[in-house]
């Protein structure tokens, strides 16, 4: 348990990538198994104990400290994990358990059982140690390692393309001793160990328009990029699945699209709300999706009034046979084909965009301006289907962010390293002579620019809630942040009653008086705009 607790504090305080990937691969090298399994399902989400809940850890933190301390601290460092480990009344008494022993321990504890377990172990780790195990617990653990990054150092580790690990990953349970013994040259590569697995994805690379000059634009293909989630539906043996972008298994949330994948092979493709009309499928907008985003039981209801549906890009499998190393034209063809079969309900073709020259595709991109479309991809017809964002083959050239002057209302602390700054922005626009919010932001600015912001909300705090700040923002003491924004929905959450789209602060406007921001009025327009626009049938 020491070394993995080392392992999550050099994370955490570690801000190069490279240098993470180097202390996750020291980590494989000298913990060994079981302990560094149960370490990587840590960092990629694979562990869960379904009662260790944080209220339970507050519970026992009550027991064990004085509440106003235990308030006043909790509200000072901003990571209840962090504060626990430092409050808890304890000191450390001999060699700590190993990680395997604790994870399998938690494992075999009931509900009834479980406060005494946890507790034990409180009182038996030291400080840091304390951190650990309740990130283990909790599944908190913010130490700047993604999935993706803790497979990428495994990878390297191993010395075997990333794409191999992704391909078996879901046929995989902790402490992953048959893929480490792969790692190291000890087995064969274990198989999928499953039925339709998850194909890694190909993803594209943002385009620079002043490389257009540099392409040929006979060689490339053009279509839509629809505004909603990236997913992989694989039907392939009579197994059917769904995977996100990242290979999470996410069929219990979308019963109605498993239904319909009545087919035998992969489709790469959009998940959108799709609902019919005059008979023919139409996209809804992207805030109907987020109804039905991360949950864990749909109602009839729910599947009656936010049909989802796929916007199909690519084929990938068909009757057994992997298309992936196949030419995009030649995959598109096939697309097409098996389309023209038959009827795929809850499932359309996205429309390739005619273009004879880059700046008629220009133009179409800045003509076309509904929400539910983001842009423009473009994919090079002799490419294959390559995992991950290599460079040439595709690129996505999404079209220009809306900009709006808004002014900074409340500011929360953020999580993990950020954990002692304000760093989560809510932000309004001016309707009549007060301030309405309209988003939240917590990225787009610099480390410099984050530390200045969080001396204005401390130096201008007018009211306090819990880990919440209440900012100055008359007209003329306050301050403006140029936000960036995708879009804009109809929201019951903001008095405004419209929230953004990925909203990112995209300038500090240090010379602007608030009483110069931006108005709700000039918000609904472009809502009203988009509303009428956004209107696209598949015939």
């Amino acid at each position: 348990m020491r070394r993995f607790a080392q392992l999550l504090d050099r994370l955490y305080f570690e801000p190069q990538r490279n240098a993470k990937i180097r202390l996750l691969q020291d980590y494989f090298t000298e913990a060994g198994d079981p302990d560094r399994g149960y370490a990587l399902a840590v960092l990629t989400g694979a562990l869960t104990f379904r009662h260790a809940k944080p209220a339970l850890v507050r519970a026992l933190a009550a027991e064990r400290t004085d509440d106003e301390l235990f308030r006043l601290s909790h509200d000072y460092v901003g990571d209840l994990a962090e504060t626990v480990a430092l409050i808890w009344p304890a000191s450390a008494e001999g060699e700590p358990p190993g990680l395997a022993a604790v994870v399998e321990t938690l494992a075999q504890s009931g509900k009834a059982t479980l406060p005494k377990v946890i507790a034990g172990y409180l009182d038996g780790l030291d400080a840091t140690a304390r951190w650990a195990f309740l990130k283990l617990i909790t599944g908190g653990a913010r130490v700047g390692v993604s999935a993706r990054l803790a497979k990428v150092a495994l990878a390297e580790w191993g010395g075997v393309p990333i794409q191999e690990i992704e391909e078996v990953w879901h046929g995989l349970t902790p402490p992953y001793a048959d893929l480490f013994a792969w790692l190291e040259g000890r087995a064969a590569r274990p198989a999928p160990g499953m039925a339709a697995p998850f194909r890694p994805v190909m993803l594209a690379q943002p385009l620079d328009e002043a490389e257009l000059a540099t392409l040929d634009a006979a060689a490339y293909a053009a279509e839509w990029k629809w505004d909603g989630i990236r997913v992989q539906a694989a039907a392939e043996g009579g197994t059917r699945r769904l995977y996100s972008r990242t290979g999470e298994d996410i069929s219990g949330a979308f019963p109605d699209l498993i239904e319909a994948m009545d087919f035998d092979a992969a489709i790469d493709g959009e998940l959108l709300v799709m609902r019919l009309e005059d008979g023919a499928p139409a996209i809804a907008p992207f805030n109907d999706l987020q109804q039905r985003l991360n949950r864990k039981t749909v109602t009839a209801a729910m599947l009656r009034d936010f049909p989802a549906g796929i916007v199909a890009y690519d084929l990938l499998a068909e009757d057994g046979a992997d298309l992936r190393g196949l030419p995009f034209a030649t995959r598109r063809a096939r697309l097409e084909a098996w389309f023209a079969q038959r009827g795929r309900p809850r499932c359309v073709l996205s429309p390739l965009v005619a273009f004879a020259d880059w700046p008629e595709l220009a133009r179409l991109r800045a003509e076309t301006v509904r929400p539910s479309i983001e842009g423009l991809m473009l994919k090079r017809r002799d490419s294959a289907y390559l995992p991950g964002r290599p460079k040439g083959p595709w690129f996505k050239w999404k079209r220009d962010p809306h900009l709006v002057d808004a002014v900074l209302m409340y500011a929360q602390r953020g999580h993990g390293k950020r954990s002692s700054y304000y760093s989560d922005y809510t932000f309004g626009v001016w309707k009549d002579d007060q301030l309405v919010p309209v988003g939240k932001a917590y990225f787009g600015f610099t480390d410099e620019e984050l530390r200045a912001l969080d001396r204005f909300v401390r130096d201008n705090t007018v009211n306090r809630f819990g880990p919440v700040r209440e900012v100055a923002h008359e007209k003329v003491r306050g301050l403006v942040l140029e936000i960036a924004f995708e879009g804009l929905q109809v929201s019951g959450r903001h008095r405004s009653g419209i929230a953004m789209r990925f909203p990112r602060v995209h300038r500090i406007r240090w010379d602007k008086p608030p009483a110069e921001a931006d108005r709700l009025d000039s918000l609904e327009w472009i809502l009203r705009r988009d509303a009428e626009q956004d209107r696209h049938r598949f015939g």
